[in-house]
């Protein structure tokens, strides 16, 4: 399986991807410029930021998961909101390239 997660550096991010690492999975993960070390070895970096999906949808195909965890410890409604429709949106538009199996987030 390969599997492209928005949200690698964080609390629930890090133990999943080493996870899906362990277990052979391919994992392509989205983290911040000068994040990138905090994402578990042997993942795929992708450098972008949540919000502005032109710097990392084109990375998501041909991934068969789509795993979206971007948060913020404490978001206001709007916030939580905005990364939901990021999440949505990017993914509606890589189901059409990669034909995805799979979504969870």
């Amino acid at each position: 399986m390969i599997a492209f997660v928005t949200g690698g550096t964080g609390y629930l991010g890090r133990p999943l991807i080493a996870r899906l690492i362990e277990r052979g999975h391919t994992v392509r993960a989205l983290a911040r410029a000068g994040s990138e070390g905090r994402l578990p070895a042997g993942s795929h970096v992708v450098t972008g930021n949540a919000l502005q999906s032109g710097t990392w949808a084109d990375h998501v195909a041909p991934a068969d998961t789509f795993v979206h965890l971007v948060g913020t410890p404490r978001p206001n409604p709007s916030k939580a909101r905005e990364f939901r429709e990021q999440g949505g949106e990017i993914y509606q538009k890589s189901e059409a390239k990669s034909e995805a199996q799979q979504r969870i987030g």
